[in-house]
């Protein structure tokens, strides 16, 4: 029988079927090969009445479109990274990193701003003009309800990950989008400034829209990894027209004499905060790929 694993708990895995949803465990295959089935796979399963840790067990995992390790999900078209306009204040390296991580992935990002009744217009202006015309970005808020009609037509037939930091609203919207999902929620922490965990798995929920839509855990800090060090100026869309321009084909836009990247960013054609974003991203894989090495 064939399905979808929508949720993960405890070493089960609840698997949506045409017969409905079956509680299954994974063939002990998996774990000595190093195998671990994600949220998001099609699996192919066998009842098994007589199986007292669940009704069933998954006997082979099916091809992935993709896979992501933070949050473990798979098979996923759209991440949306959600963050708040404040309480608590956006943590934009976190962000850029998750839009590198979801395009290595082959999977559109999109950005969400949370609470954004919370802050001036100009503030938000401000906030949205660090990636103008780089990715789809919508201005929402949970507690009035602006932008959230444009951000449920966005997600019309895809499949969707919400992910973001802890405390931004990611449960409180997918409520609003999907009404029979009833995902509990917290507000950020008043010592800490921090969002609470709320949601402790990933889960799937039906769009009614058409599509599924991934619920994650959120988290306060995030390792970039999977992508080469010389790659990494690929995923900053604003850098791209830019590389092969540079004196050195080899450049990597941090001291090099000639290098049109950094020219652009001393005209202002790129972010001076992007353009930083890049090189503290890249001295971070630099550091990990010697670290490496030397194991």
């Amino acid at each position: 029988m064939r399905g979808r694993i929508i949720k993960g708990i405890g070493g089960f895995y609840y698997v949506k079927t045409e017969q409905g949803v079956v509680q299954t465990r994974g063939r002990g295959l998996f774990r000595k090969t190093g195998i671990t089935p994600m949220v998001g796979d099609e699996v192919e399963i066998i009842i098994s009445k007589e199986d007292s840790d669940g009704d069933g067990m998954i006997q082979e995992i099916l091809p992935r479109r993709n896979a992501f390790t933070r949050p473990p999900v798979a098979n996923v078209d759209t991440v949306v990274i959600v963050f708040a306009a404040k309480k608590p204040k956006p943590m934009f390296e976190i962000i850029d990193k998750f839009l590198i991580t979801a395009e290595s992935n082959d999977a559109e990002p999109i950005l969400c701003m949370n609470k954004c009744d919370l802050l001036k217009p100009e503030q938000l202006e401000e906030i949205r003009g660090r990636y103008e015309g780089l990715y789809p970005f919508f201005s929402v808020s949970a507690k009035t309800g602006e932008g959230l009609e444009e951000l449920r037509q966005a997600l019309a037939g895809r499949h969707t990950a919400f992910a973001g930091p802890s405390g931004v609203g990611k449960s409180s919207l997918i409520n609003l989008i999907v009404p029979d999902a009833d995902m509990e929620t917290s507000s950020v922490s008043q010592k800490t400034r921090r969002g609470r965990h709320t949601t402790r798995h990933v889960e799937i929920f039906d769009y009614p829209l058409g599509g599924l839509i991934y619920d994650t855990p959120g988290f306060t800090s995030f390792d970039l990894s999977g992508v080469a060090p010389e790659d990494l100026d690929q995923y900053y869309p604003e850098m791209v027209p830019f590389i092969g321009q540079c004196r050195f084909d080899n450049c990597r836009h941090l001291k090099e004499p000639g290098c049109a990247v950094r020219d652009a960013v001393e005209r202002g054609e790129i972010s001076e905060d992007r353009y930083q974003s890049y090189v503290n991203g890249f001295e971070e894989l630099q550091e990990k790929a010697q670290d490496w090495k030397n194991k």
